[in-house]
């Protein structure tokens, strides 16, 4: 705990401050917040009423490109003879596989109604640098029925053994590929498409680079020439190199059919599009721009934001850090309620080393270190990248990451300040989501009065929705009304 943190407490009026609700497992966390704190929460989007009809109506009447029946009469082979790969996303991304509302099952058995036997369509899960799934998290994503009636298996980057040379991309990548999905005669890419914070916006492409492709082309896409570029940022395509060179990969791979879905902040299903792997991502980007772009008029000395879903761990919670830039002033403070409540509640070992990296060296000196000649490019560097992005606008002790699922004694090698610097003895007690809303209250209290005792009326801004929503500030609008393009 801070040795000035109950002094200062003590001195905070929130006489006829307002409550906000922050999402978090077990809670939500209600957290009191000043009563001209701005809520930044997206659009209401519409749901769809009949998710299962428009799945079905949606592989019926494919967006830009043929139907499954016409694809697969097109291999010139008997539909028992077929083989077809679907890769699907991993535990981090909230799809709808599962069930008659869920895209994955239509999809199964849309392709044994064409005549291709169940032993020959193999389910692929896009790891990219993720951890493979567990038989909890497979069955979790895909349900019983689908994980004991189909094969399912999770990609390896780093396996050469099931690695296969695709060619290389314009920036000179050699590309190698899943063999599975690459010798399949028919391939199909599915998941998710929101905001995404290098590469514009997730799915389609994504699904291929980085979800299945190795070690190297990973590298090229994560690496400090595509992440460092002003483009590689949320809901911008034209010149962003990170989905230029996704694309490219995917374009080269031959991906013959994607079915994508877009949800609202509740997870709910707002529209589901399937066809042309470019068309689908148009359509769907074109579909959440009306919804999660949140026009910020102003910078914010405190900002709070949360993980959300995909905030499992460390590493994933860099999403919501991020989008939450473009509403914070400079040096001032973000505070984030994190839900890290996967079984490696930080990331993989790699990621762990290079953020003790990033905490000895600074955002500036860290990225100086990977584009150095002599740096041999390790897994995971780019995610404290984006911490470093984070960290030159607020500063180190302008982040205050508020969880309990890492240990108190960890934090000394990660970026940024701890939640636990504002729990106290008594909070040391209580449940897992009380603990995080002890911090994060705290946190809320101390630097608002901070911002008192300097003489500073102090503004303050919610993210409703987390890494969801995307605020963006005028010369950012600006920006995005000029760049439309998907290429």
């Amino acid at each position: 705990m801070r040795a000035d943190l109950l002094e200062t407490l003590k001195k905070v009026k929130t006489k006829g401050w307002k409550k906000v609700k922050v999402e978090f497992t077990g809670g939500p966390l209600v957290i009191s917040v000043p009563p001209d704190c701005v809520e930044l929460t997206m659009q209401k989007a519409e749901v769809l009423k009949n998710p299962a009809k428009e799945i079905q109506k949606a592989l019926a009447q494919p967006c830009g490109g043929p139907t499954l029946e016409e694809i697969v009469r097109g291999k010139g082979k008997d539909a028992d003879q077929v083989n077809v790969a679907v890769t699907i996303s991993d535990i981090t991304r909230p799809v709808p596989y599962q069930g008659k509302a869920g895209i994955l099952s239509p999809l199964l058995k849309k392709l044994q109604a064409l005549g291709i036997p169940r032993q020959n369509i193999r389910i692929i899960v896009g790891t990219g640098t993720h951890r493979a799934s567990t038989p909890r998290e497979k069955v979790e994503m895909l349900g019983k029925e689908v994980v004991s009636s189909y094969e399912v298996l999770d990609h390896n980057c780093e396996n050469k053994s099931i690695l296969v040379s695709v060619g290389q991309t314009p920036t000179g990548t050699n590309v190698y590929l899943n063999r599975l999905f690459h010798e399949a005669d028919v391939k199909i890419a599915t998941g998710l498409t929101e905001s995404h914070f290098m590469a514009g916006a997730s799915g389609g492409r994504k699904a291929v680079c980085p979800g299945l492709v190795d070690l190297r082309t990973i590298q090229k896409f994560h690496s400090p020439e595509f992440l460092e570029s002003p483009c590689a940022t949320n809901l911008v395509f034209e010149g962003n190199p990170c989905h230029e060179e996704a694309l490219a990969v995917a374009k080269s791979v031959g991906v013959d059919f994607t079915i994508t879905v877009t949800l609202d902040k509740d997870m709910r299903m707002t529209g589901v599009f399937a066809g042309d792997l470019e068309k689908v991502l148009e359509k769907a980007v074109e579909k959440i721009k009306t919804y999660v772009v949140i026009p910020v008029e102003e910078e914010f000395n405190i900002v709070l934001t949360h993980g959300g879903y995909v905030g499992r761990n460390h590493y994933q919670t860099a999403k919501a850090a991020v989008g939450a830039i473009p509403a914070v002033k400079e040096k001032g403070v973000i505070i984030i309620a994190a839900d890290n409540r996967d079984p490696e509640p930080i990331g993989g070992p790699e990621y762990k080393t290079l953020t003790h990296l990033l905490k000895l060296q600074g955002p500036d000196r860290y990225v100086e270190v990977l584009k150095s000649p002599s740096w041999k490019f390790t897994k995971d560097q780019w995610e404290p990248e984006v911490w470093a992005k984070v960290l030159r606008k607020v500063g180190e002790g302008g982040m205050i990451y508020c969880t309990s699922d890492i240990p108190e004694a960890v934090f000394s090698m990660l970026p940024g300040g701890s939640g636990y610097d504002f729990l106290t003895p008594a909070g040391k007690r209580k449940s897992r989501a009380k603990k995080v809303q002890e911090m994060v209250q705290n946190a809320v209290f101390y630097f608002y009065q901070a911002c008192k005792e300097k003489g500073i009326s102090p503004r303050m801004a919610f993210v409703r929705e987390g890494p969801y929503a995307v605020p963006v500030g005028n010369l950012a609008r600006e920006g995005r009304n000029e760049n439309r393009g998907m290429r």
